[in-house]
């Protein structure tokens, strides 16, 4: 899964703690880490959605100003059949 380091700073900082993803298949795993450019990840829960299904809150959590914002990004992202809401958090340096 790449995440742009804006993102990952933002994880770090503990600011962002979901990220979204279409994809054709799951790149990463609940429980799993990722070793980033800022240090290593903790995947959590991970959660198959509709993308409609977003929450403001939810939104916000990602990073995102609102749902809008949330679905301009959307837009931008690759077609993909399975959209999945995914808990990250900083473990440290890697």
């Amino acid at each position: 899964m790449l995440l742009k380091r804006e993102l990952l700073e933002e994880i770090k900082a503990g600011k962002v703690d979901l990220v979204f993803r279409r994809w054709s298949r799951p790149s990463v795993k609940s429980g799993g880490t990722l070793k980033t450019k800022v240090g290593l990840l903790q995947i959590g829960a991970i959660t198959d959605m509709e993308p409609t299904d977003v929450s403001e809150a939810e939104a916000r959590r990602a990073g995102f100003k609102d749902v809008a914002d949330f679905r301009k990004w959307l837009d931008t992202m690759k077609p993909g059949h399975l959209f999945q809401r995914i808990e990250v958090s900083y473990l440290g340096e890697a």
